[in-house]
C-alpha cells in the first residue's frame, strides 16, 4: 500500500500541521482519524526522515488491528477497512507531498551539484525501472554517475528497505582499498574494476561525495 501510493513522492513537511498532524518531541508527525464508523481509529505517522506509517486500533478495546496489513488476510470487512485506510493515505500522498523520483535529502543535494557545476541532467533511460537514473559528459556522452534505487541486501547490508546509492568511476586501484562493504561497494551493475558504488543515505558527506563526482566526471573524458 506505501510503496504505491508514495511512490516517488518526498513528504513536504511544512504541509503536515494544515492537515491535521501534530508534531510530537521526537520529531515525529502523527495523524489520528476515526475510521469504519468509529469502530476503529487509523492513527498515521511521519517520521523525520519522511517516511510513512499507519496502525488501525479499536477504539473499544485499545488493541491493534493488525488484519488490514496483512496480505493473507481476505474478507469483505478487512477489505473495506483497507479500503478506507487506503483512502486517506491517498489524500496525505495528493496534498502533502511533491512529486521526487529520490528521495533523500543526500541524493538531491548530489544531483543540484551536477546541475548547477556541468549543466548535465538525469535520464531516466529504464522504463521497468523508474527510480534509477544516468548522467553523462555533453562532449562524448559516456555516463559519470548512475543513480539507483535498490534494497539494501543487493550491498549486502541486512535489511530489506530501499536505499539510494550512486555508481561512480575511479581508479582501479584505488576501489580495491576504498571498498569497505559499509559505505563504499564494488560498482553495482558496473564494472567492478572501473566502477564502484557509494550510499546516499547520509553516512558520507556531501563534500566528499561531490568531490568523489568530479572524479569521475574527468576520468569520463578518458
Amino acid at each position: 500500500m506505501f510503496e504505491e501510493i508514495f511512490a516517488h513522492k518526498k513528504i513536504a513537511f511544512d504541509k503536515l500541521e494544515a492537515f491535521g498532524f501534530k508534531a510530537e518531541k521526537d520529531g515525529v508527525y502523527v495523524y489520528a482519524v476515526n475510521i469504519s464508523g468509529g469502530q476503529f481509529w487509523l492513527k498515521i505517522m511521519v517520521d523525520n526522515s519522511g517516511n510513512v506509517t499507519s496502525r488501525v486500533f479499536d477504539n473499544d478495546t485499545g488493541d491493534e488491528y493488525v488484519l488490514y496489513r496483512a496480505e493473507n488476510a481476505v474478507g469483505a470487512f478487512v477489505g473495506k477497512v483497507r479500503e478506507e485506510c487506503a483512502g486517506i493515505l491517498q489524500k496525505i500522498a495528493d496534498e502533502c507531498c511533491v512529486e521526487s523520483v529520490f528521495k533523500n535529502d543526500m541524493t538531491l543535494a548530489v544531483m543540484a551539484h551536477i546541475r548547477q557545476k556541468y549543466g548535465d541532467e538525469f535520464e531516466f533511460l529504464w522504463e521497468k525501472f523508474p527510480d534509477n537514473a544516468i548522467v553523462r559528459r555533453k562532449d562524448n556522452q559516456k555516463w559519470y554517475a548512475v543513480i539507483l534505487t535498490i534494497s539494501r541486501q543487493k550491498l549486502g547490508l541486512n535489511g530489506n528497505d530501499k536505499i539510494e546509492v550512486m555508481d561512480l568511476r575511479g581508479f582501479p586501484e584505488e576501489i580495491a582499498t576504498l571498498t569497505d562493504g559499509q559505505k563504499y561497494f564494488p560498482g553495482y551493475h558496473m564494472n567492478k574494476k572501473h566502477w564502484y558504488t557509494l550510499c546516499l543515505d547520509g553516512s558520507i558527506g556531501l563534500e566528499e561525495i561531490c568531490r568523489r563526482v568530479d572524479e569521475s566526471y574527468v576520468l569520463a573524458k578518458k
